[in-house]
């Protein structure tokens, strides 16, 4: 008989996510593909790793002492992973969050205690742009610290110890190919990093959403930004701290149709019920293996992230009205209940 493992504290529940082969995409794809199902984490999404890094490296650095305050600037999953991090570690939390992101993540900060400051969106050239206020408010709130995610590096640390070591540990090392979208680039470069050190020939790929810069980057060594995209926590302008040195080798963009097909078929499909970023990321990895097929690699495994649950974008996502009203394709299910 299998035995479950018993945690001895309430933080060892983060990570240690299970990977699960997707039938469908596999399918299209032509060889397996898998998902790392990141929002079995408490927090229900993959920032939960980069929450409980940052702060355990602040305390190790004697930054964040008894009685401190996380402050942190975010869409929202990496500041429900703050939260629930702080709170078991005795922490305040305060969060800046863009307003147009979904109400329920909003809702989900302020049921776990974070102290909520929404602000409008903006350009990052613009000093009011969520990620300078949250360092601001950091700078003059007494006995806090500021996560910053984008450019702080135990963010990415936390996938090269655990989120790659997992999956090759979950692939026994039969891994051909990785690949997910960039917020703050730790999750691609830190297990693209990781990966590496175990085979250099695993072929890491950013999969890029409409709007962001990345994919013009790491194709012609510009960032410049095409299009536009409503998935929330994946799409960037610049190469943060995080993203110095990705290895990354090749990459796809994704529009938010294709990706919200994908989040269609896995839900109708396979029972999972996932945000955007997640069907983005589950399309470009359809793109890798079709990629890696045509290479001539005897049946190649490729792995990516599904980033959170889609509980938390049922105002969105789920919503045919909301929908509409950015021109997206309605569901079918969701017609019918018009």
């Amino acid at each position: 008989m299998t035995q479950i493992p018993v945690h001895e504290r309430t933080l060892d529940l983060i990570g240690n996510t299970p990977l699960v082969r997707l039938e469908g995409p596999s399918k299209e794809a032509g060889c397996d593909i898998y998902g790392k199902c990141e929002f079995a984490n408490p927090g229900a999404s993959v920032k939960d790793r980069a929450a409980l890094y940052i702060i355990r490296d602040a305390e190790a650095r004697g930054e964040l002492k008894e009685g401190g305050c996380v402050v942190e600037g975010t869409a929202g999953n990496t500041g429900i992973g703050i939260a629930l991090v702080a709170n078991a570690l005795g922490y305040k939390t305060i969060i800046v969050m863009p307003d147009n992101q979904s109400s329920e993540k909003m809702a989900t900060l302020r049921a776990l205690g974070a102290e909520l400051v929404t602000v409008p969106p903006t350009k990052y050239a613009d000093p009011n742009h969520f990620q300078h206020v949250s360092r601001r408010m950091a700078e003059e709130t007494e006995g806090a610290i500021w996560a910053g995610q984008f450019d702080n590096t135990a963010n990415r640390k936390a996938h090269i110890e655990g989120t790659a070591k997992e999956i090759w540990e979950q692939t026994e090392g039969r891994i051909d190919g990785f690949t997910c979208a960039a917020g703050t680039g730790g999750t691609i470069a830190g297990v693209g990093m990781g990966l590496k050190e175990f085979d250099e020939n695993v072929v890491i790929a950013l999969t890029d959403p409409h709007g962001a810069a990345l994919y013009n980057y790491y194709a012609n060594g510009e960032l410049k930004g095409e299009g536009s995209s409503v998935a929330e926590g994946i799409g960037q302008g610049r190469i943060t701290g995080n993203l110095e040195g990705a290895p990354i080798d090749t990459q796809f963009r994704i529009s938010d149709e294709e990706g919200l097909g994908w989040v269609a078929r896995l839900l109708r499909e396979e029972g999972l019920c996932l945000g955007l970023s997640s069907g983005i990321n589950v399309a470009g990895a359809v793109e890798l293996g079709k990629q890696l097929v045509a290479e001539g690699r005897e049946n190649p495994r490729v792995v990516t992230i599904l980033c959170d649950t889609g509980f938390r974008y049922l105002s969105t996502l789920y919503n045919a009205d909301w929908l509409r009203s950015k021109n997206l394709p309605v569901f079918d299910w969701l017609k019918d209940s018009d």
